[in-house]
């Protein structure tokens, strides 16, 4: 008897395909790992310890949770800059980045989703932020700051003393000193490497508020001249193109009315230190 049924064990296990595991450490054997059942429908699996079946693994007609937002109107930031010079490289956005998610970066948002068949919600979600970074290359400094809005770097020594303009090469900033206090603070743009822009300690020696260059017949409002044909004067071309030129080494200003400002307060004699 007890030969009939091993035989009917064997034939069993054959027509399955029962793979049957190893003993385990107490000499038992294990339970099977896998049954095929030729024809047949799969076992459902079950839930360890359980007799319930196991949920079935989530699929495409399952509902998917919503994109995260990640910046929407009114957010300020580096992150929001990064995101506005990245809407450049794709021809979405052309003026700043100014740092503020304001409506023109809105629209732009709107307008790169709607292409890609993305919701045009105008706010940048994870789906939207993802398929822009893989269309982009990493900002550069000057990238997110184009058209100025750079922090000051630390003033130089030499500026904190008396009426001053300290202009600093490195962070692109001019900073209107007066006896060590910082009163207002502007981007400001260079010479190219052809004609650099001067370092050292200068003083004002000619202001012309309608000034218009005899070189290069071209406009220099509110001209403070320092170093020869160097001057602080305000620059059109900055304000429309930021860090994509140069002047011809003057320090070109794109804000008009805070160079307005500061035109009204530094007077003949006041020092200019421009360092790097």
């Amino acid at each position: 008897m007890g030969r009939a049924i091993a035989a009917a064990l064997a034939v069993l296990a054959a027509l399955t395909g029962c793979t049957v595991q190893p003993q385990n450490g107490d000499g038992k054997r294990g339970s099977p790992v896998h049954i095929e059942i030729p024809g047949g429908t799969p076992s459902p699996a079950r839930t360890p310890g359980g007799s319930g079946t196991a949920p079935a693994p989530p699929g495409d007609d399952k509902p998917r949770a919503a994109p995260r937002v990640l910046w929407s109107r009114g957010d300020t930031g580096r992150d929001v800059r990064e995101l506005q010079a990245r809407l450049r490289q794709v021809a979405w956005l052309f003026d700043g980045p100014t740092g503020t998610y304001d409506e023109q970066t809105e629209q732009a948002v709107s307008g790169f989703q709607g292409k890609r068949g993305l919701p045009r919600t105008g706010e940048t979600d994870t789906v939207t932020w993802q398929r822009l970074l893989g269309m982009t290359r990493e900002p550069g400094r000057w990238d997110l700051y184009l058209m100025g809005g750079q922090p000051a770097d630390p003033p130089d020594p030499r500026c904190t003393t008396g009426r001053v303009l300290c202009v600093d090469k490195t962070s692109r900033t001019l900073r209107w000193m007066i006896d060590g206090r910082t009163v207002s603070t502007m981007a400001v743009r260079f010479g190219s490497q052809y004609t650099p822009t001067r370092e050292g300690v200068f003083s004002v020696y000619w202001k012309s508020r309608d000034h218009v260059s005899t070189l290069y017949d071209s406009p220099m409002p509110y001209a403070m001249f320092f170093s020869g044909g160097q001057a602080v004067h305000y620059s059109a071309d900055f304000a429309a193109r930021g860090y994509a030129g140069a002047s011809h080494g003057c320090v070109n200003v794109r804000d008009e009315a805070a160079i307005a400002g500061l035109y009204a307060q530094v007077r003949n004699g006041d020092k200019v230190v421009v360092s790097r």
